[in-house]
């Protein structure tokens, strides 16, 4: 069997190949990352934050597959194991312990700002290369600053 192939240049398909991997990493282990926290948050806005931290785990998982899938559709072999994550993550990693209510705010207003930077560089480095890559990013991006804002607020 041959494998996918999709209607981009090989100059334009490793930009972009680079660029999903990157939010598909990223995704993933804001994803993991959330539900450690969820299941570790302690404090007197635990009920809250469980339930936020939850939400953005559902987040990050629906788009981590949009991603996947796109680098599928341009012929790009999307790679989620946990070595890959464990060895090219970017993402600030919890504590290994109870998590207290306002560092967990605090933790994950900063993850998402990282994040949505490496977003924002990434549609920047899609616009002419891969605009339909561009536009899932964009979503991305406006899905994590939305979360960003929430967790903020709480300050």
């Amino acid at each position: 069997m041959t494998g996918i192939t999709g209607p981009l240049s090989a100059a334009n398909q490793k930009i972009v190949a680079e660029a999903l991997q990157g939010a598909l990493v990223d995704l993933i282990d804001l994803s993991l990352i959330a539900k450690q926290a969820h299941w570790n948050v302690v404090g007197p806005h635990f009920r809250s934050l469980h339930l936020q931290l939850d939400e953005l785990v559902t987040i990050a998982r629906d788009h981590a597959d949009t991603i996947a899938e796109r680098a599928v559709a341009l012929g790009i072999n999307p790679d989620g194991r946990a070595a890959t994550l464990a060895e090219s993550t970017q993402v600030q990693q919890p504590e290994l312990s109870w998590l207290e209510d306002g560092k967990v705010v605090a933790t994950f207003t900063d993850v998402l700002a990282d994040v949505s930077q490496r977003m924002r560089a990434r549609i920047d480095a899609t616009n002419d290369p891969d605009p339909v890559t561009q536009d899932l990013l964009i979503a991305v991006a406006q899905d994590i600053e939305k979360q960003h804002w929430m967790f903020q607020a709480q300050r």
